[in-house]
């Protein structure tokens, strides 16, 4: 019989991306969203930190062993921004969120010159058995690009249409899903996931 664990999200698309990888290892994976579970306030200043904090509030309230992603875009020009602060980067809480961050980071960087944009995608992953294991499990993913001066691509979301990945020679947002997920930071943090439950 599989162990049920509860992801720290109502996103589908991670709860799909982490079910693939964790049944192999046993586990039977539901979103906190299905057991009538907020998001608690992330206060996090590290990805870590906020990784953990939705893992320990999520198994704390469920009773269950607990994973949490926490991700996000570092831009060195514009000294790391949006970093922690990406899904929420403009402000806004309407229907598009993305659509305002994406706007808000073209026009941070309109003048910045195209060797100066250097950019990466973040995911780190932490598993946590109870609320206060004192050993969680953490898997940190990254991936390297640049970002566009304009929008490119119609797939994904997010940033993905400003994200050029030199390796596809294309964005994010103009990768089939498949192919973005075997380049993505949350792809290789789930790799690295992977590696120590089959060390655990």
């Amino acid at each position: 019989m599989k162990q049920k664990i509860v992801l720290a999200t109502s996103n589908k698309g991670k709860v799909k991306e982490m079910a693939d990888v964790l049944a192999d290892f046993g586990f039977e994976v539901v979103a906190q969203s299905e057991l009538g579970i907020e998001s608690p306030e992330e206060t996090g200043l590290t990805f870590v930190e906020n990784a953990l904090l939705k893992a320990r509030y999520a198994s704390e309230k469920s009773g269950l062993p607990a994973i949490a992603d926490d991700s996000g875009l570092v831009v060195k020009a514009l000294n790391n921004a949006p970093g922690l602060y990406s899904a929420r980067y403009a402000g806004v809480d309407d229907e598009d969120p993305g659509f305002h961050n994406r706007k808000k980071l073209l026009a941070e960087m309109a003048n910045v010159p195209k060797n100066e944009r250097e950019a990466k995608f973040v995911s780190c992953i932490v598993m946590l058995q109870t609320p206060t294991d004192p050993s969680p499990i953490i898997a940190e993913g990254e991936c390297y690009g640049e970002i566009t001066f304009e929008e490119k691509g119609e797939n994904g979301f997010g940033y993905d249409s400003l994200f050029f990945s030199p390796e596809k020679n294309c964005t994010f947002a103009e990768l089939e899903p498949t192919e973005k997920k075997q380049i993505s930071h949350r792809a290789n943090a789930l790799k690295i996931l992977k590696q120590k439950l089959k060390v655990a």
